[in-house]
């Protein structure tokens, strides 16, 4: 999982939390948002894994939404291993990071969001198309 980063037309800054399944090479879930702090992290794991149930490991950068104890608490106590990509080493994540260029192409550079439902849905169908 990792952000990808962009702004509606008015200038203010948009998140997009994505999940990439490496196996499966789905992305299941995109959150968006202009916050996305680690409680909403752990809500959308939790919703995701209701749906899809949870897997054993999940690989994510060292950003601060990923390392802090809400995150590490909900992981630990579901016998999950986060596993953390060194710094300033992507290419660990070499397929995600692919993923995320062609979400940018495709998406991102494509639209511009004039508000966070505008960006959702566009983003929703996006994600459709690119799992089918």
């Amino acid at each position: 999982m990792d952000f990808v980063h962009d702004a509606l037309v008015d200038g203010r800054r948009i998140r997009a939390l994505t999940i990439v399944d490496l196996c499966t090479r789905e992305a299941p879930w995109i959150e968006f948002s202009t916050s996305i702090p680690g409680d909403r992290v752990v809500r959308m794991l939790a919703r995701l894994g209701e749906v899809h149930g949870l897997p054993r490991r999940i690989t994510c950068d060292n950003g601060p939404e990923f390392v802090n104890l809400a995150l590490t608490t909900w992981a630990e106590d579901r016998g999950i291993d986060l596993d953390y990509i060194e710094p300033g080493e992507p290419a660990q994540i070499a397929f995600a990071e692919s993923f995320y260029g062609t979400l940018r192409g495709e998406c991102l550079n494509e639209h511009g969001f004039t508000s966070l439902r505008a960006a959702r849905r566009k983003f929703e169908a996006w994600r459709r198309r690119k799992n089918e």
